[in-house]
């Protein structure tokens, strides 16, 4: 037996969703190949194969893996949260987080429409899920969405900032800030 084989053994397909979440980041939609992710995992393509019927397949699944880490994860953490600190729990992990995924994906779905279509549902849900914890924090629901659309926008531009000095703001500004956005 092989050493490849041994490998394709016990290489599970969330292996093989998180190569691609890696290789999506660093390298774009383009760089999904399956030859190219079984190299880098030391493995043979028949290891994909095994786990995922063809290349659609898997990015559909990879997607699927995006809404479920960056979203609803994302939700089930903060739910965990005393409700007074929700929002601002929420504005410390997204604006410390690394976006290089989500640009990728951005990126991706200008190029492919199913991808657009599922990355609109994912930024309608964070946006309505903003908006929930705002009218939660005393904002009333007339002015929630907006407020909720406006950091949602913060958020996605700040992935776009090239001037490394402007791509991070201290957890104590961003604390001060929230508070704009709950009364």
């Amino acid at each position: 037996m092989t050493n490849d084989a041994r490998n394709d053994d016990r290489l599970t397909r969330s292996d093989w969703i998180d190569q691609g979440l890696r290789t999506l980041a660093t390298g774009g939609a383009g760089a999904l190949k399956v030859g190219l992710m079984a190299e880098n995992l030391k493995v043979s393509r028949g290891s994909f194969y095994w786990h995922f019927r063809d290349i659609a397949d898997f990015k559909s699944e990879l997607l699927r893996s995006w809404q479920e880490r960056m979203t609803d994860q994302v939700i089930r953490e903060i739910a965990g949260k005393d409700e007074p600190d929700r929002l601002k729990f929420l504005l410390k992990r997204a604006f410390a987080a690394k976006p290089r995924l989500d640009r990728a994906i951005r990126t991706w779905a200008m190029e492919d429409r199913s991808v657009a279509a599922i990355v609109a549902s994912v930024d309608a849900e964070r946006i309505a899920y903003i908006a929930k914890l705002l009218v939660t924090a005393g904002v009333t629901g007339r002015l929630a969405l907006p407020r909720a659309t406006f950091l949602y926008w913060a958020y996605l531009g700040q992935t776009i900032v090239m001037d490394r000095r402007h791509t991070e703001i201290p957890v104590s500004a961003l604390e001060d800030i929230g508070k704009l956005f709950e009364t």
